[in-house]
């Protein structure tokens, strides 16, 4: 199978491209006439590959897109972060989520056309595991003195996010050092919650949860430090793959890597820590245990 490499905003900019235009229900030929492009064209934009198109060809696809103006902004700056990567104008700090536009998630969006993610976490659990409690938590710890209808919203676009976790075509592989689960993020009530939260959560057929303990022989995951390995289903156009992207959440910014030595690095240390984890029987009940201790 092939495997397709490109820059994160050509990867992104397809995708919303290509979401706007299955939402009008227009077909790639009709899109290839607008543009004054070839079907095939479109089909290699979509997937994110070099494709030379102008503003004026994405103005008119957004016009028959029917595009919201937030829509077509995203997408001409992600065609203007694109063609800078073309021209070598970028350099390694464009991996930052601070370079796309303040109206685009760029992870989420990665999160939503993923076949299959697998995270490392070793102080606060990914989002999609996280109960309303927890994220309230947190929400308010990073920005204390945000309003309360702002916290609801995050804690409510929190919630919609975690239908993820029920698509057919998607799985996720989730490994927790202990000390997340030590680690009491709003207090035991919260923390005793959101563990039996955990192991309900991990006997869902698609989901599969890990537990690295405290006395694991090995530290490359401290080292690594946390990440999520994020892979993709064949694309619709091509049925080539796309190259897995490594996420790094940062406190001031987020990376994202799509280099192979990158790629391979992660692997390594990814392998690693799936070796020293407890398997799923042992680590739900280590997870209901840590649940009982916060019952105490």
């Amino acid at each position: 199978m092939t495997i397709t490499s490109s820059t994160l905003a050509s990867r992104a900019m397809g995708r919303e491209l290509r979401r706007l235009r299955i939402a009008k229900g227009i077909g790639q030929s009709q899109a290839a006439r607008v543009a004054e492009l070839s079907p095939q064209s479109i089909g290699r934009l979509e997937e994110g590959q070099n494709t030379r198109i102008t503003s004026f060809q994405i103005n008119a696809l957004c016009d028959a897109y029917a595009a919201s103006d937030d829509e077509r902004r995203v997408v001409l700056d992600l065609a203007r972060e694109a063609r800078a990567a073309r021209e070598g104008k970028t350099g390694w700090w464009r991996a930052y989520l601070d370079n796309f536009t303040e109206d685009f998630n760029h992870y989420l969006a990665l999160e939503e056309a993923a076949a299959q993610i697998t995270s490392w976490s070793v102080s606060t659990l990914p989002g999609l595991l996280q109960t309303s409690e927890y994220r309230r938590a947190i929400a308010w710890a990073e920005a204390p003195n945000a309003p309360a209808e702002e916290i609801e919203k995050r804690i409510e676009w929190a919630t919609k996010r975690q239908a993820r976790l029920a698509a057919p075509d998607f799985t996720a592989e989730i490994f927790l050092s202990e000390g997340v689960l030590r680690s009491q993020v709003g207090g035991r009530g919260v923390m005793k919650n959101q563990a039996c939260h955990l192991a309900g959560v991990s006997e869902m057929p698609n989901v599969s949860i890990y537990v690295v303990p405290f006395d694991a022989r090995s530290i490359v995951g401290l080292l690594a430090g946390p990440f999520t390995f994020i892979e993709f289903p064949p694309l619709p156009h091509s049925k080539s793959t796309e190259s897995p992207i490594i996420y790094v959440e940062g406190y001031a910014g987020d990376l994202y890597l799509e280099r192979a030595e990158e790629i391979e690095r992660y692997q390594r240390a990814l392998a690693e820590i799936r070796r020293v984890s407890l398997d799923q029987g042992n680590s739900r009940e280590f997870i209901l245990a840590v649940a009982r201790e916060y019952g105490e």
